[in-house]
């Protein structure tokens, strides 16, 4: 049975989020300050975590950012109940999986969980795999840009560069379909997996992240280039 984590000080929520996961089947454990949270990430090992923003003794921000620096990989969903894109972005960049804006439906925290776990599982699998030689994998080489899918490995100029997993996916997805046009809301439902009507800023955060590791030059980049009025594309270096 796949153990979740929730941390949340609403009672209110912690029991429809535990009654909901535990009816699909779900092993649920809670907290209710952020401390208490991080300690038991830190401690246990948990197919979930379900993380509110706004906690005592250490907000959601914080302890996404300390697990993420452990190296816990655990997927993280952040509930927040401010309709607030900046804290959405940001807790996006800090290594969470998804948000969730307050009020919600526990079938869609379900739904998204499940999206999530699979992406996951998928990764894992890639990663048990790692035997074989990098020879021997397939590449997607553009450039001086090399990614190694089943290493999530990203090579540019010859030297390894960190990326997130939002990133990562978001560069091979673009690295795949090279001079194509594509717009935001296409980059959205690929990456994402939901519906974020309106919320493109979280693609144009996400490829100026990616810009900065591989481009020479972030004002005149010679991969991902905007399309004025579409979206973007990544090209073949001239």
């Amino acid at each position: 049975m796949k153990r979740v984590l929730i941390v949340d000080d609403e009672e209110s929520i912690l029991t429809l989020l535990a009654f909901n996961l535990e009816k699909a089947g779900y092993d649920v454990q809670t907290a209710t300050d952020g401390l208490e949270g991080y300690e038991l990430a830190l401690k246990n090992k948990y197919a979930f975590i379900i993380l509110d923003l706004m906690l005592p003794s250490m907000d959601g921000m914080e302890v996404c950012k300390k697990l993420r620096q452990e190296k816990i990989e655990t997927p993280i969903m952040i509930l927040t109940a401010k309709d607030d894109e900046l804290e959405k972005i940001i807790g996006l960049e800090l290594g969470a999986d998804d948000y969730m804006t307050k009020p919600f439906s526990p079938r869609e925290v379900l739904a998204r969980m499940k999206a999530i776990m699979r992406r996951v599982n998928s990764r894992g699998k890639a990663e048990d795999e790692k035997e074989n030689s990098r020879e021997e994998l397939v590449e997607v080489t553009i450039g001086e840009i090399k990614i190694f899918p089943e290493l999530y490995e990203v090579i540019v100029r010859d030297n390894p560069i960190e990326v997130t997993p939002k990133e990562f996916e978001l560069l091979l997805y673009m690295m795949k379909r090279v001079n194509r046009i594509l717009s935001r809301e296409q980059l959205l439902d690929a990456i994402w997996n939901f519906d974020y009507a309106g919320e493109t800023r979280i693609v144009d955060v996400h490829i100026s992240h990616l810009r900065e590791k591989i481009e020479l030059d972030t004002k005149n980049p010679a991969y991902i280039r905007t399309v004025r009025g579409f979206g973007y594309k990544f090209e073949v270096p001239k």
